[in-house]
């Protein structure tokens, strides 16, 4: 026994190079910073612990990186929850608490093999554990903590998830949820913070742009937007509602004690070793308050034309419309179309050190290098019209707008559009000759309008078909003649693209990408809008003068292969 311990020992001073290798693989691969790893080590010295364990638990990198790294570093195989198998093996003497404490998961068994997924493959300690008590040579497999914890429970627990593990130690309660002190110490406990930060992992994991938090009469439910779709997931019991709630809150510096009125906020949060920005909003409802988080993941945002969705001619169109040294651009569509990622593509374009760039908005998404961001504040007087005023007399060369909410602020742009100033901004409306009309509706002056505005964007997003799950084929001629495709696809037949779901990835879509028409201000244009004419007139004349449609844009994207026709038809008016 004495020589077992001895070689126990002996084979764990290797690993804190093994351990340095893999560090210095996730700095080579950009998923670890200098700065954070010195953190570690920093916390590691006065704390105790392993290095990597603490990476994770510190939000600095994620657990998969790790695993990732490990399988490279290794070549083995890395082992995912879909590759368990369905039934775990005889454990005999093993300690299930022994394999939990240790992260280790046994998938095989054989006479003289035993198979097993380790979260560290380099733990010798482990290993000799367990080849003394089976009695066998261990083969190890790389896995994910989080995956292993809940094959471990799936295997040979209860067959619980890791949120239904946290919920059962929240314990139940008529507790008295009207007691703010009572709420607040709820909500400060471990399993509600292990719980909100399991949501707000599996969000990010998700590839989620937002996190909706909905109380019911007897049940709490969550829902991810997934690629611009709402998908339910697994939710935390009922009676943990209001500490859950709470806990978003206190970590977005919202006031608990009010549950009756409207409240926003911003939560910075590092998960998975990004650095997440979520902002915040709740409302009252009649079962307790909905919470709505937006995930700005601020590493994943790309400011780059080609990757938004658009084609070498209309980059080049657009290009050209923010070179002019004055007038006004327009970016329209719905909410979460879009809109503010295309302006800031075009501000980071036009960010040069000769041109000075303000911009108003509510909020600030993203920060850019060089580029001056006013936050509006409503609730102390700083309204965007307010905030315009000021900002003009900064003698900036480009003004950006969040939004044009209203008749003063649009007054204001247009003037900023007449002295001088190129004003970027959004509005809300269907289409891009949608934007010409709203404007008037909103009481702007058609010789204003045709003086200033020299163009309209209008973008919706589609889902993009995954390249590796998507099968190609023959639309069926009565659908092209009706979807009006052959003018498109040239001659012969029209070979169109569907997505393939798997159990890696149910729907078969992956990312989006947007559908786009812009409708340059051309003098025939400037005609229609002095006459008033109906957007359906403003867009025929500029489809006339070569622009081409959302839906037409569209449909080029499914001949090559990028989204589906279902998609196209899903987010244009032409469905």
């Amino acid at each position: 026994m004495a020589d077992k311990v001895t070689a126990i020992t002996s084979s764990e001073q290797p690993i804190s190079s093994e351990l340095d290798s893999v560090c210095q693989r996730l700095l080579d691969n950009g998923r670890l910073k200098e700065n954070d790893l010195s953190k570690a080590q920093a916390y590691q010295a006065q704390h105790g612990g392993e290095l990597l364990t603490l990476l994770v638990r510190l939000g600095l990198v994620s657990e998969r990186d790790v695993a990732e790294t490990h399988a490279q570093l290794l070549s083995m195989p890395l082992i995912r929850t879909d590759d368990l198998p369905a039934e775990g093996i005889d454990l005999g003497t093993i300690s299930l608490r022994f394999l939990k404490q240790n992260l280790l998961l046994p998938v095989g068994d054989s006479d003289d093999q035993l198979t097993v997924v380790m979260a560290n493959p380099q733990d010798q300690f482990s290993i000799h554990a367990l080849e003394m008590a089976s009695g066998k040579r261990l083969i190890a497999q790389v896995g994910v903590p989080s995956e292993i914890e809940d094959g471990l429970e799936k295997l040979y627990g209860g067959g619980r998830s890791a949120m239904g593990q946290i919920a059962d130690s929240l314990g139940g309660g008529d507790a008295d949820f009207e007691d703010v002190e009572h709420l607040r110490d709820l909500a400060s406990e471990a399993p509600v913070i292990r719980l909100v930060n399991l949501i707000l992992q599996r969000a990010v994991e998700s590839r989620a742009s937002d996190i909706h938090i909905e109380p019911f009469e007897n049940r709490l439910k969550v829902r991810y937007r997934i690629d611009g779709v709402l998908q339910e997931v697994e939710s935390p019991p009922a009676s943990s509602t209001a500490a859950v709630i709470s806990r978003i809150k206190i970590m977005a510096k919202l006031n608990i004690a009010e549950r009756r009125l409207p409240q926003d906020g911003r939560i910075m949060h590092r998960v998975q070793g990004k650095e997440l920005d979520l902002r915040v909003s709740t409302i009252p409802t009649a079962h307790g308050e909905s919470v709505v988080m937006r995930i700005l993941d601020r590493e994943s945002v790309v400011l780059d034309f080609s990757s938004l969705g658009f084609d070498d001619l209309l980059r080049e169109r657009f290009r050209e419309v923010l070179e002019m040294p004055h007038g006004i651009i327009l970016v329209t569509g719905p909410t979460g179309s879009g809109k503010t990622t295309t302006l800031y593509t075009a501000l980071s374009l036009l960010n040069t050190p000769e041109r000075k760039i303000i911009t108003v908005e509510d909020p600030v998404e993203y920060q850019l290098e060089g580029i001056n961001q006013i936050q509006a504040k409503s609730s102390i007087g700083l309204d965007f019209a307010t905030a315009l005023r000021a900002i003009v007399r900064q003698d900036p060369d480009v003004i950006m707008i969040g939004e044009m909410r209203d008749l003063e602020t649009a007054r204001i742009a247009i003037q900023s559009a007449l002295t001088g100033h190129l004003v970027l901004s959004t509005i809300h409306t269907n289409d891009a000759a949608g934007g010409v009309t709203r404007m008037l509706d909103m009481g702007v002056e058609d010789y204003l309008l045709t003086s200033t505005v020299n163009a309209i964007l209008a973008q919706r997003l589609v889902r993009t078909l995954d390249p590796v799950q998507r099968e190609s084929y023959t639309a069926l001629p009565e659908v092209v003649d009706e979807l009006g495709i052959q003018q498109d696809a040239g001659e012969g037949p029209v070979t169109l693209y569907r997505p393939l779901p798997s159990e890696l990835n149910p729907t078969g879509y992956r990312g989006r990408t947007s559908i786009l028409e812009l409708l340059l201000m051309s003098d025939p244009i400037r005609r229609l809008v002095m006459q008033h004419a109906t957007a359906g007139e403003i867009q025929d004349q500029a489809v006339r003068e070569g622009m081409r449609t959302m839906y037409q844009d569209g449909l080029q994207k499914c001949l090559r292969g990028i989204t589906s026709i279902e998609e196209v038809l899903r987010v244009t008016q032409e469905a």
